[in-house]
């Protein structure tokens, strides 16, 4: 699986609508400000048929220190959720073969390990923000 960046990206639009490079990557930065800003205010960006972003907050909980098994207190935190909107999981379905054509495509990481007795429940693409 390859890595593309915002700069590729931005050579891509470019040369598709035919508009300079170095426009183009600077509209696709101030949209991605725009977005960390707009979350930073709290609100929900919805873009139909792409996905939804949304803070959702961790609830403090109990871990481990895997070197020393020390157990330490990790406070709740505010982390950026990302939901794929229905046509995003149909395409993805369909470039990697249906290979989980069986139920509804999610965007779910694996499940990590419970950490002190508490659940497994998957995090979909988290990140702090």
């Amino acid at each position: 699986m390859a890595t593309v960046t915002k700069k590729e990206l931005a050579y891509r639009i470019a040369e598709r609508t035919g508009q300079k490079k170095v426009v183009v990557k600077r509209i696709i930065q101030q949209f991605i400000t725009e977005i960390i800003e707009e979350l930073a205010r709290g609100n929900r960006l919805e873009f139909r048929e792409f996905g939804v972003f949304e803070i959702k907050t961790r609830a403090a909980r109990k871990a481990r220190n895997p070197r020393t098994g020390v157990r330490v207190d990790v406070p709740s935190k505010a982390v950026v959720h990302f939901k794929a909107g229905r046509a995003m999981k149909e395409m993805v379905q369909k470039a990697i073969g249906g290979e989980e054509s069986a139920g509804p495509a999610t965007t779910s990481v694996a499940p990590t390990p419970p950490v002190d007795g508490g659940s497994s429940e998957g995090q979909a693409m988290s990140t702090e923000l």
